[in-house]
């Protein structure tokens, strides 16, 4: 069996979704026909940074893994840091942190970056985010889906975006966010085929 724990913002928690299913739960639902009985924890705190995010990673997920599972922690930071002015040196600390402690526990880890807002200035800011996240990641080997770069000028995002008051998706917007984890590594770090080929 394997026990997935996902550790991130309001979007993790699929905030605005009127399915209520966020990314995370169309993730889970496309992953348990190749993955029977396999567990998933949306664990999601709004407005989190990166801060909030490396203090609780480990700890929440640890609460949930179980002795005879095959552990998976997914780390999904959003843009927050931005809003609270951390620097992108300290936000790739945070998030170097959280990886290390997942690395040393033997548990494998995913990240799946910040997606773009609608403000073209937030967004050079969340780009440089971005950036030091994925560079994190991938020194350590660690796969990355990059959300930002495809969906930045995405027309179908902006739409979603606008149509909810340009602050969280909905469903056009998380079913987005779900294909992207879906076809950026995720059945390769699970080690299984994707069910739909």
């Amino acid at each position: 069996m394997t026990t997935l724990v996902v550790v991130g913002d309001e979007i993790v928690a699929g905030h605005g979704d009127g399915r209520c299913l966020g990314w995370t739960g169309r993730v889970a639902a496309r992953t348990l026909p190749a993955l029977p009985g396999a567990r998933f924890y949306a664990l999601g705190v709004a407005d989190e940074d990166s801060v909030g995010l490396s203090q609780r990673g480990m700890a929440e997920a640890r609460i949930r893994f179980g002795s005879e599972t095959r552990n998976r922690l997914v780390l999904a930071p959003g843009p927050h840091d931005v809003d609270a002015g951390i620097s992108t040196a300290r936000s790739r600390l945070n998030l170097a942190n959280v990886l290390d402690a997942a690395l040393g526990a033997e548990v494998q880890t995913f990240v799946v970056g910040p997606p773009p807002s609608i403000d073209a200035d937030r967004n050079r800011r969340i780009a440089e985010l971005n950036a030091g996240f994925a560079d994190v990641a991938l020194r350590r080997g660690i796969t990355y889906v990059d959300t930002f770069a495809p969906l930045r000028e995405h027309e179908a995002w902006h739409r979603d975006l606008a149509s909810t008051g340009g602050g969280l998706p909905s469903q056009e917007g998380y079913g987005l966010l779900a294909w992207l984890v879906l076809h950026r590594g995720w059945f390769d770090w699970l080690g299984v085929p994707d069910p739909l080929g």
